[in-house]
């Protein structure tokens, strides 16, 4: 069976709606002493640094069908790292202007069209002062103009951190107009983020969503579906507990997790 080719929208100038995905990525470890704590935060810069953030957020840019024009990239002190990354539709020459081939050559200039057109990351390790608990969250944006879609990008991002809770946020914004000057709120057909994420990955989580359908605004939440301890506990093997221990350590665990997916504290009762 042959697919129907969707015809293409004709627009009047350039595409000026505006695509932006927004991510909270948790991973969630237990770190039993104050030193192993300070360790895990080590670790986590380490491993997510603004040097691998930057690779990570190029191959983001590559993937959605941009290209980069400016890279900024800072590690803090104590710990947490930030990169942020203007991004244009279509190349960019070495004088930082797009070229005669870019797909939106009407634009005055490079630095109107980048006004939306960035990718951005934070990272944010830390743990609980006494309870073991740490938490590594990892804010990232992606926000773009024109036909370039960050939703594209949506497995790349969720596969590169160690995601346990991930609350993605899509919306789009403004209008483009077509040669008749019809209005355009939207240029692609969506009723939810999953939609975009492979059902392999779709079948590790459990998801919820909250969209807005006629707003163009869509929420998912997704926590994941299996819990094994080992996967959890940082520079201590499960065997150095006791199993009481171990039960007391996996409900830490899965009340912090709990309590990230839903948004608020849980009193414990005891």
């Amino acid at each position: 069976m042959k697919i129907k080719e969707i015809k293409k929208l004709k627009l009047y100038d350039f595409n000026n709606l505006t695509k932006s995905l927004s991510f909270n990525i948790y991973d969630i470890a237990y770190a039993e002493s104050f030193e192993h704590r300070k360790e895990y935060v080590r670790y986590i810069d380490s491993q997510y640094n603004a040097e691998r953030l930057t690779e990570i957020l190029t191959n983001v840019t590559h993937m959605i069908g941009a290209n980069v024009l400016n890279v900024a990239q800072q590690d803090y002190e104590p710990q947490g790292a930030s990169v942020t990354m203007l991004i244009a539709e279509g190349p960019v020459d070495h004088l930082g202007k797009e070229s005669e081939h870019s797909a939106s050559p009407q634009k005055e200039s490079v630095v109107a069209h980048l006004d939306k057109s960035h990718v951005t990351v934070h990272t944010y390790p830390e743990s609980h002062p006494y309870e073991g608990v740490s938490t590594f969250r990892a804010d990232i944006d992606v926000s773009t103009c024109g036909e370039i879609s960050p939703l594209k990008a949506l497995n790349y991002l969720i596969k590169s951190f160690d995601s346990d809770i991930i609350t993605i946020d899509y919306r789009v914004r403004g209008f483009t107009r077509d040669i008749d000057g019809k209005k355009h709120f939207i240029d692609h057909k969506i009723n939810s983020i999953q939609n975009y994420i492979p059902a392999k990955t779709r079948n590790q989580y459990q998801m919820i969503d909250v969209n807005m359908y006629q707003e163009s605004i869509f929420h998912t939440k997704m926590i994941l579906r299996e819990f094994d301890l080992d996967n959890y506990l940082f520079d201590t093997p499960k065997d150095a507990f006791s199993p009481a221990d171990r039960k007391k350590i996996k409900r830490k665990i899965q009340k912090e997790m709990t309590e990230i997916f839903y948004g608020r504290n849980i009193i414990s009762v005891k």
